[in-house]
């Protein structure tokens, strides 16, 4: 099976990352279920996107979904996978959430105990399959519908390559975008942290950075 036969379900979907991501996967032509702590804001955030998505709870996507990502703000991050853990299990859970703090300074990176957001949610869900990606992405150009495509490309990080290969071809399916091996999830907080430095780089320069690899 390809990602293409695969029903992605995004938690914390009304959200600008998780509806920007919506966007973008619905319009590559993939089925997508958008989940929320209410159904009926995500039914109206679903309505207002093209193609193939539905509106759901975060509990009803996480069990629609084949490849279930996981969008929600960094403090309700354990919770949510905590409720969600059972239906979860078996299944491919990508992270992409950046645990970071914001102050007069700007925004910084959080000491997350188990390493990394993605590492947290691997200890949580025991019986998925966790891999990191889609951290560095802008929301505003994912949700700019005069944006043609997203010129960017995305870390996937994880310890099933087979996983890490699904993920990186959804990420492929954004036009402009390409998915690249980025090592184990241990590796997994400098990439969470590096968004960091890119909204730095957007508040200096009033842009929306992202990051591209060379030679590869």
């Amino acid at each position: 099976m390809t990602v293409r036969d695969r029903t992605i379900a995004v938690l914390g979907g009304t959200g600008p990352q998780g509806r920007g991501l919506a966007r973008r996967f619905a319009a590559a032509g993939l089925a997508v279920v958008l989940g929320s702590r209410s159904a009926e804001r995500a039914e109206a955030t679903a309505a207002t996107l093209p193609g193939n998505v539905r509106g759901a709870s975060n509990a009803e996507a996480a069990t629609a979904g084949d490849i279930v990502v996981v969008a929600v703000p960094w403090e309700g991050h354990a919770e949510l996978l905590r409720e969600l853990a059972p239906a979860l299990s078996g299944k491919i859970v990508v992270d992409c959430v950046n645990p970071l703090g914001f102050d007069q300074q700007g925004a910084f990176a959080l000491v997350v105990p188990e390493g990394s957001a993605a590492q947290q949610a691997a200890a949580i869900l025991p019986w998925s399959t966790v891999v990191g990606a889609f951290h560095n992405v802008s929301a505003v150009v994912l949700e700019d519908p005069e944006a043609e495509t997203v010129d960017t490309d995305v870390l996937v990080l994880g310890d099933d390559r087979a996983a890490t290969d699904l993920v990186q071809e959804l990420a492929s399916t954004i036009p402009g975008v390409r998915g690249l091996y980025g090592g184990r999830l241990r590796n997994a907080h400098q990439v969470e942290a590096l968004t960091a430095n890119l909204i730095s780089v957007n508040r200096r320069y009033k842009a929306h950075a992202g990051l591209r690899i060379t030679d590869v």
